[in-house]
């Protein structure tokens, strides 16, 4: 199915994207989203082996379709997910559970 609204095109380009957000917040010492910048992800954007399952030419391609930098679309994406970090288990460690 051809994304089609603008609803779509985001929905297209951030789905592959959160996962691999997802991945490298994980391989923080934070385990939070909080802390981490764009660089970090391109870095990781870059490395095919990393979240291999994570499709880069459909964040790509969904970066084209929105008409958007991919470093925005991942900036966004990632300020979207620290809205609601704490439930999808991102908001990282206490000092506590460290």
């Amino acid at each position: 199915m051809e994304p089609v609204t603008n609803a779509e095109k985001v929905l297209f380009a951030v789905d592959e994207l959160t996962g691999l957000i997802y991945a490298c917040a994980l391989m923080r010492p934070s385990k939070s989203v909080m802390d981490l910048e764009v660089k970090s992800v391109k870095k990781k954007f870059k490395t095919a082996n990393f979240a291999a399952n994570v499709d880069r030419k459909v964040i790509q391609d969904g970066a084209e379709r929105l008409g958007m930098p991919l470093d925005d679309v991942i900036r966004e994406t990632i300020l979207g997910m620290r809205e609601c970090a704490e439930s999808i288990g991102l908001a990282g460690i206490t000092p506590s559970e460290g």
